[in-house]
């Protein structure tokens, strides 16, 4: 999206879904910039670290329905 990969984008809802690593950890202003310039343009950006869609996937697909369901 621009000049950005992204995980995952469901248009019709406007969210983008990114799956963050360790790498993250460094990397936290290219991550905000990112999500200022995908939210200027009316998505919404929910982030997960990896080990929350491994270990604890209920609560992340709990988020991203919540999320959904506000939305519509």
């Amino acid at each position: 999206m621009g000049r950005f990969i992204v995980d995952f984008v469901c248009f019709e809802m406007s969210i983008v879904v990114e799956v963050d690593g360790g790498q993250h950890l460094e990397a936290q202003a290219a991550d905000a910039a990112r999500t200022r310039w995908l939210e200027a343009r009316g998505l919404q950006v929910l982030r997960f670290w990896n080990d929350d869609v491994l270990v604890r996937s209920e609560h992340v697909l709990e988020e991203i329905i919540r999320v959904l369901q506000h939305r519509a």
